[in-house]
């Protein structure tokens, strides 16, 4: 398999499969594809993994992608103005990926629903307590809003983050959730009541746009109660 990441901010990955080649992605990730890929909607790993994948914000279903008499060719994008990477596992390494963030992988990536390892995480997080852990040996295309940013920690560094821009971290980083500052702080920093902390030795990928407050802020100005805001009245 061979892959080429398309554009700036409104990026899609395009895969070129050899004959029998598989790839497989979230439902609805699908830009285009030769006429010779064939896709088959399908619950990797079975009825409860496929329960939990919802849970952890996914589909149910997942859709495989395999090219059949010759090489082909398929591309997939994200839902929102942002970025794509791929993360290459090797059977050792294991990322945790925020809910929504999955987007493909090769066929010798696996993708269940991941616990998050402190109290303070699985209670508080922002992206609650189920994530994506993806695992393997393979690439695995990981999309986000905005633009990424990558810190590798080294052993014991502390890195605090809004939990709306994590987008993946490495297996072996520590996580956990923290209240900010005291009351002034919940009040007025404007940052929200807890921060993602995390500590390494690993991999921590972070992107620039928070959906839930870009959500937030066009919220404003959509019209309420489905009046336009305005009332056009003509002459008899």
């Amino acid at each position: 398999m061979r892959y080429k990441i398309i554009g700036d901010n409104l990026q899609m990955v395009l895969v070129e499969l050899e004959p029998g080649e598989t790839i497989y992605a979230e439902a609805g990730a699908l830009n285009h594809m030769s006429g010779n890929v064939r896709l088959n909607a399908t619950v990797r790993g079975g009825f409860i993994q496929g329960i939990m994948r919802k849970i952890a914000g996914e589909s149910f279903f997942l859709t495989e992608f395999t090219a059949e008499g010759g090489p082909g060719v398929v591309a997939f994008s994200g839902t929102v103005p942002g970025k794509i990477t791929a993360l290459k596992l090797d059977g050792t390494i294991e990322y945790y990926v925020q809910r929504g963030g999955f987007l493909a992988a090769t066929d010798g990536v696996t993708v269940k629903p991941g616990i998050a390892r402190r109290l303070g995480a699985a209670l508080f997080g922002g992206e609650g307590l189920i994530m994506e852990k993806v695992s393997g040996v393979g690439t695995v295309f990981v999309h986000a809003a905005g633009d990424f940013l990558e810190y590798d920690l080294k052993p014991g560094q502390v890195l605090k983050v809004d939990t709306g821009q994590l987008v993946a971290f490495d297996a072996s980083v520590d996580y956990d959730i923290e209240r900010v500052g005291g009351i002034r702080s919940i009040l007025f920093a404007g940052e929200g009541l807890f921060l993602a902390t995390l500590r390494g030795p690993g991999k921590v990928i972070l992107q620039s746009m928070n959906i839930q407050a870009l959500a937030a802020e066009l919220a404003r100005y959509i019209p309420r109660g489905g009046s336009s805001g305005f009332q056009l009245t003509f002459g008899d």
